[in-house]
């Protein structure tokens, strides 16, 4: 089959009917098919096209390979009050993810804090939509996830460490929020696959080659840098929060951890990624939360501007600019190798192809 429209903006429910329908031919329950096409859905419209539709074709070769079992239910394992131990029993990130987030909600409801790691799961997409969860629910949210070894230490060669994201989100007043969603490393790893199916090259910075220098060449990139890149520039910072993620989720889930998780060209052996994810309740603390965080965000927002032609932003307000032109577009613009790779699966599975606005 072939797209009848040729365009680069489809409707976020088209992009999500077709990630469901490749969701359901492999294998997904209805249920665990749109907790993943939520997910992705919510990545485009935010602006993180890393995460969202370009992100679907890895997750149908886990399926393919058996290493993911798109059925699968997570179990608790251990728990207490305020904690959990979660076996994701090797299924979707998502559908993993959305239960650890539920439950540590829940938790926070009752003790105050909920703390949920999970062992035995896989790429769960972008950290921000777990943190985002908590902060809809009144609550400050956050979540991290170990990744495939791609970040080299600093003064490293060898990539040790994987992207380690990091979400935290908490409710303002009048629907305002604050989302920092943000890898460990200058970049996350499906920019750089963004720049190959683009044929453009990365920004320097980015990554390492084979030699451990720096490259400009999306193909040569095989080491990512730690957040602040080198050295002389705090690299070393960006390093030990992505080991400070790594005992969050890997280490104290009992999950694959640094070089041990499989690598991200690997799509043969199970990822058994560890995850972690906490919920905490404001009104366990000093009253007034979001009025304080509210006027925080509307300070650093109102202050004097270094260039008066761009904006002082608070972290989440880029997502809610690229939103906003959704909203106005009537759908998400992709590039148009993306839609035809898009096209190419739907042929080859036999879905109706997304079709433009």
């Amino acid at each position: 089959m072939a797209s009848k429209v040729r365009g680069t903006t489809i409707p976020l429910t088209e992009v999500r009917r077709f990630i469901m329908d490749v969701m359901e031919k492999a294998g997904a329950s209805g249920g665990h098919a749109g907790a993943l096409a939520d997910l992705l859905v919510t990545a485009d419209q935010r602006g993180h096209f890393s995460h969202g539709l370009n992100r679907l074709e890895y997750y149908l070769t886990d399926i393919r390979g058996a290493i993911c079992d798109p059925a699968a239910e997570p179990v608790v394992t251990r728990q207490t009050a305020a904690t959990a131990l979660v076996d994701g029993q090797n299924g979707l990130g998502p559908v993993i993810g959305n239960f650890c987030t539920d439950l540590a909600i829940q938790k926070a409801r009752e003790s105050g804090i909920g703390w949920v790691v999970a062992h035995n799961s896989n790429h769960y997409g972008i950290a921000g939509w777990y943190a985002l969860r908590c902060a809809e629910a009144g609550l400050v949210g956050m979540s991290f996830t170990n990744t495939s070894p791609l970040v080299v230490p600093t003064r490293a060669r060898q990539p040790m460490l994987g992207t380690n994201p990091i979400a935290c989100a908490a409710p303002g007043e009048g629907g305002d929020s604050f989302c920092l969603d943000m890898a460990t490393c200058t970049v996350a790893v499906g920019k750089i696959e963004v720049q190959r199916r683009k044929r453009e090259p990365i920004p320097e910075g980015w990554a390492t080659n084979a030699e451990g220098r720096i490259t400009t060449d999306a193909d040569a990139a095989v080491g990512l840098l730690p957040l602040g890149g080198d050295e002389a520039h705090s690299g070393y910072k960006g390093y030990g929060l992505a080991f400070m993620v790594e005992l969050f989720c890997g280490l104290l889930g009992g999950a694959a951890y640094g070089p041990h998780v499989r690598r991200w060209d690997n799509q043969r052996t199970p990822a058994d990624l560890g995850q972690c994810f906490v919920a905490l309740d404001p009104a366990a603390f000093a009253p007034g939360f979001s009025g304080r965080l509210q006027e925080l965000m509307t300070q650093c927002r109102e202050t004097e501007r270094a260039n008066p032609d761009e904006p002082v932003l608070v972290p989440g307000d880029p997502e809610r600019a690229h939103m906003a032109r959704v909203a106005r577009d009537g759908g998400v613009t992709y590039h148009e190798n993306q839609l035809a790779s898009s096209d190419q699966l739907a042929a080859e599975l036999g879905v109706q192809p997304m079709q433009a606005v």
